[in-house]
């Protein structure tokens, strides 16, 4: 189901639109530059949650091999 709205559009993206529609309708040429800016922005919003993940992943990691590195030495210190 289509919806129509009425939109500003500033003057160079209108001529891009145009430009490279094709044999579409500039209507389907929009909508379809829309879906793929959004899903760039869902992926760019995905990298964000992904490098905060495995940033706290790294930094909990390097605690972790520490702790062992001084258990490790503690060990051989008693040997």
């Amino acid at each position: 189901m289509r919806i129509s709205k009425s939109f500003t559009i500033e003057p160079e993206i209108s001529e891009y639109v145009t430009s490279t529609r094709g044999k579409r309708s500039a209507s389907e040429r929009v909508n379809d530059l829309l879906r793929r800016a959004m899903l760039q922005e869902k992926y760019e919003r995905l990298e964000a949650q992904a490098q905060a993940f495995f940033a706290v992943a790294a930094s909990l990691e390097r605690k972790q091999s520490h702790a062992f590195q001084k258990a490790a030495v503690r060990a051989f210190k008693r040997d």
